[in-house]
């Protein structure tokens, strides 16, 4: 535990799952709407968006399209997504984790 006198209240920071870090670092930069990848990887423009709603995951074969067609190593857009959702589990947790004792080797 931080010895630190800082306190950061979770509504300060915001955690952006994957669906943000598609608009504001691909998307947004390259000027494509969701039609427009969408048409580009294949998939249903619903698929897309509800991604970037974050009503729905990266699965597997949605990371390889955008990773193929961004240039981006397979697993990169799952990563990012698992990223966010430990974070998010561990700010839920608030401290729970801090309890629990690791086994011994």
């Amino acid at each position: 535990m931080s010895k630190s006198s800082t306190i950061i209240d979770a509504d300060w920071l915001h955690i952006p799952h994957a669906g943000e870090m598609l608009v504001s670092e691909f998307m947004e930069p390259l000027g494509l709407n969701v039609a427009a990848l969408a048409d580009a990887i294949a998939v249903d423009p619903a698929r897309v968006q509800a991604v970037i709603d974050g009503t729905e995951r990266v699965e597997a074969e949605l990371d390889l399209r955008l990773a193929r067609y961004f240039r981006m190593s397979e697993g990169f857009f799952l990563r990012l997504q698992t990223s966010a959702e430990l974070r998010v589990a561990k700010r839920a947790l608030n401290g729970e984790l801090n309890q629990i004792t690791p086994r011994a080797a």
